[in-house]
Formats: structure tokens, sequence, C-alpha cells
């Protein structure tokens, strides 16, 4: 099995970032430890991040034939992204959002997610530990390829 992850704008300045919001873990840390996961698990993790929502786009549509799942935190196009959301949907792809914090909780802006419509579940609010929360659900829980949920 391979799953794709996708980071969004400004992840990649994860750990400088404010960190009281985000936490002090850095992407590269992030992308670590699912890989460590991944290789217990027995799948293997891609892992991207792109501050262009048409990079983004463009790796969900070349990543579909490979993939079975994706994860992904698409920062702040989970409120803009029309594009981003339809290329989930038309790829099929079992897709888990994550954000390192509750989005529900913070500015009303923030409240309006046009991503999650397109995936399976939204993990949100546990920080860095997200990712590896999705990435379990998606291999040995209720979220994976063969669930038959949408």
């Amino acid at each position: 099995m391979r799953i794709l992850v996708l980071h969004g704008p400004n992840l990649n300045l994860l750990g400088k970032r404010e960190p009281a919001l985000y936490g002090s873990t850095t992407l590269e840390e992030i992308d670590s430890g699912l890989r460590t996961r991944a290789a217990e698990l027995g799948v293997e993790v891609c892992c991207h991040q792109s501050n262009s929502e048409g990079e983004l786009v463009d790796l969900i549509q070349a990543e579909a034939e490979r993939a079975q799942a994706l994860i992904i935190n698409p920062g702040g196009y989970s409120h803009t992204s029309v594009a981003i959301r339809d290329a989930i949907a038309a790829v099929g792809l079992a897709a888990v959002e994550v954000h390192l914090t509750n989005p529900s909780a913070r500015e009303p802006f923030r409240q309006v997610d046009l991503v999650a419509g397109a995936c399976r579940a939204v993990v949100a609010g546990f920080g860095a530990a997200g990712y590896l929360i999705a990435l379990d659900q998606l291999v040995v829980g209720a979220l994976g390829p063969q669930s038959g949920r949408k």
C-alpha cells in the first residue's frame, strides 16, 4: 500500500511558525515519524510539501495511479480551494484531512472547510500526532481503501 502525504502552504515553516499554536515539531520530523510508522505497518508513504495550490492538485492527479490513499493538510487552502477538493473527489483516493489545530475553535474564516467534503475523515487538534492517527486509520482502521466509505 502506498499513501501520498501532502502538506500545504506554510507547513514548511513548522517548528518556527507560531510554535505556541502549531508546536515545535518540524515538517521533517513529521515526515520522519510517518516513514517510521509506515515501515512498522508495512506500507509506503510519499511525502510532499508545496505552497502552490496548482502543484498540490498536480500531485494528487499524478499519484492517483500509484497511491491507494491520501493524507492531506491543505493548510489555508482548506478554506478556499475548490480545486483541491475537486481533485480529491475526481481521483477517488481514500483521503483523510489533517489539521494541527482545531479550525472550528479558531477564527470564523477558518471554520469553513471546502476540502473536508471530499475526504473520509478529518483529524484536527492533535498536533503532529494527527498525521499518525490518519495513517493508522487508513491502514488498520475503519477508513482504509477497502472500507466502502466515500
